[in-house]
């Protein structure tokens, strides 16, 4: 009996221990598949998912610049201002110039003067002057006289369309001697130049502020240039859907055949629209029709 009670007493120890022993490895197993899912989880969530390509180009940035390029007709030869759309620079007065060399003009009967391999080296800006250092083959350009005299204002208007520039001065690879003569004609012996409108005839009628797209609040400022009879600029706004918020007018600071500039305020009544429009004219002294008319969108408050 005593040996029979030790062999149950050794098998019941045994059998302690074997469930002990399965206790422990079901305990590990657990705790290293929760280790596992833990793990995973902080992988999973340090490592971005995937992103898809991109398909097609991705969109360019742009800004507008006004340019001015010379138009011939049978009788006459003058400047006509376009505005163009340029990739976004922050050299802006550079891009205005490039646009200007190389750009193609809008307007039917309308040319680029400068040669379109002339390079701009150089546009240094102090005190409301700006210096153009233009390569050699700018000199190159073969105009007469009147063109001569229209393609120096077409580079200057460009540039005084910038509030930092007033006046405007050429050198040929960086020096004023090398430039002097210029095409022949007008030279550069009476430089710096001055912003000059009375040659620009195409369009009668431009506006500069509101710009197009801009969100305006009551009064909206109107600014523009116009060349009609009389100097009387009429305008309006209206919403979307057509209806007037607000008209008048003002008169610009000379009357044709000189170019004026205008400048006026116009208050207006909430509008139940959020698109609308901005337009200026003329009233024609011949029948009274509304003539030379800018449209410019808008968005209303």
């Amino acid at each position: 009996m005593p040996r029979l009670s030790a062999i149950r007493a050794r098998a019941l120890i045994k059998h302690k221990s074997d469930r002990q022993i399965r206790r422990f490895r079901n305990a590990a197993i657990l705790l290293l598949f929760l280790l596992l899912i833990g793990a995973t989880g902080c992988w999973s969530q340090k490592t971005p998912k995937p992103q898809p390509a991109p398909s097609g180009p991705q969109a360019v940035q742009t800004m507008d610049v006004a340019v001015y390029y010379v138009k011939s007709t049978a009788d006459n030869m003058y400047l006509v201002r376009e505005v163009h759309k340029v990739e976004k620079s922050e050299a802006v007065a550079g891009a205005a110039l490039n646009e200007l060399i190389t750009g193609t003009p809008q307007t039917d009967g309308a040319y680029r003067v400068l040669p379109a391999d002339t390079g701009v080296l150089g546009i240094k800006i102090e005190q409301g002057l700006a210096t153009v250092d233009f390569s050699a083959e700018v000199l190159q350009a073969n105009v007469g006289a009147t063109g001569e005299a229209l393609g120096i204002a077409s580079i200057v208007n460009t540039l005084t369309e910038f509030p930092t520039v007033q006046k405007v001065q050429f050198t040929v690879d960086g020096r004023v001697e090398n430039g002097l003569d210029w095409w022949g004609h007008v030279g550069l012996h009476d430089q710096p130049f001055e912003r000059n409108l009375n040659s620009v005839y195409e369009p009668v009628i431009w506006a500069t502020a509101p710009t197009p797209g801009q969100t305006v609040s009551s009064p909206v400022k109107i600014e523009g240039s116009a060349m009609i009879f009389e100097a009387m600029v009429n305008f309006r706004l209206k919403e979307a859907g057509g209806k007037v918020l607000a008209e008048g007018h003002t008169q610009a600071s000379a009357g044709a055949p000189e170019r004026g500039e205008f400048s006026a305020e116009l208050a207006f009544t909430p509008a139940e629209a959020e698109e609308g429009q901005l337009e200026v004219f003329e009233i024609s002294m011949k029948d009274g029709s509304e003539v030379n008319k800018v449209i410019i969108p808008l968005k209303l408050p």
